[in-house]
């Protein structure tokens, strides 16, 4: 039941921090973040947030210091927003799918490239 519940949660938490995290935070160094999940463990007492960074790794990682710098009045925006006894701990993680899904697919384009060329002879 738990996990149901955690599950749900997760997603409340992912719609709520995609609002604060683009409309209330002012810190410049938060780039564009998108976020694209929110694990909250069975007791609900730990979140990991995993972004999207659009940027250089430089930039990324000036927006991971910002969001964890911002961590407090983002947990204090959830709990007005969520109505739960205590409030998750928010830690923030890149999500490393994007870049792997990305890396798939070039290496399927350059597999499918030679078969195009030998196509065409």
């Amino acid at each position: 039941m738990s996990g149901i519940r955690s599950n749900r949660i997760g997603e409340q938490m992912k719609k709520e921090l995609g609002d604060i995290i683009g409309r209330k935070l002012k810190d410049p160094r938060i780039g564009f973040v998108t976020v694209t999940g929110v694990e909250v463990t069975g007791d609900l007492q730990q979140a990991t947030v995993y972004i999207s960074v659009f940027g250089n790794d430089d930039q990324k990682e000036q927006t991971l210091r910002g969001l964890a710098k911002a961590s407090g009045f983002i947990r204090t925006e959830i709990g007005k927003r969520i109505r739960l006894r205590k409030t998750p701990e928010i830690s923030f993680k890149f999500d490393e799918s994007i870049a792997y899904g990305s890396k798939i697919e070039s290496l399927l384009t350059d597999l499918k490239a030679p078969d195009d060329d030998q196509e065409q002879r």
